[in-house]
């Protein structure tokens, strides 16, 4: 019944899609397989098994895979269909899909992203906030 060769399940192209961007995200963070296993405390294999689409993963492997990535679980919640993208509000992911891709460019160094993320959220504060950025001050 569960064999993956009986047939397409339902969610068979939403786990393919998920293991894909999973993937995506683990070499863009340069993170080999076994320091994502690592990271996250879930088994090299049943990884392995997310990223080919074999398996749908819980929302504590979710969560776990989402900070190893540092980027939003909400993030891969969607690409899960486990969360609808429009009901947080474009808003409410925008800074996070923000952050994750300043964390995870390969371009940057470290010193550049915590630069980057410092300014970033400094930006974010309101005007009132932002009194120590103000250069007339």
């Amino acid at each position: 019944m569960k064999s993956k060769r009986d047939g397409e399940r339902p969610d068979d192209g939403k786990s393919r899609q998920l293991g894909q961007f999973i993937k995506m995200q683990r070499q863009m963070a340069d993170l080999s397989l076994r320091r994502m296993a690592d990271l996250t405390q879930v088994s090299n294999a049943y990884l392995s098994q997310v990223e080919r689409g074999m398996h749908q993963p819980s929302l504590r492997v979710l969560r776990s895979i989402a900070t190893a990535l540092n980027m939003s679980a909400d993030t891969l919640l969607a690409r899960a269909g486990l969360l609808d993208p429009d009901s947080a509000g474009h808003h409410a992911s925008f800074p996070m899909d923000t952050e994750a891709a300043i964390k995870n460019d390969p371009a940057l160094t470290p010193e550049d992203r915590e630069t980057l993320l410092r300014v970033y959220h400094g930006l974010r504060k309101p005007p009132s906030d932002r009194s120590d950025l103000d250069s007339d001050g």
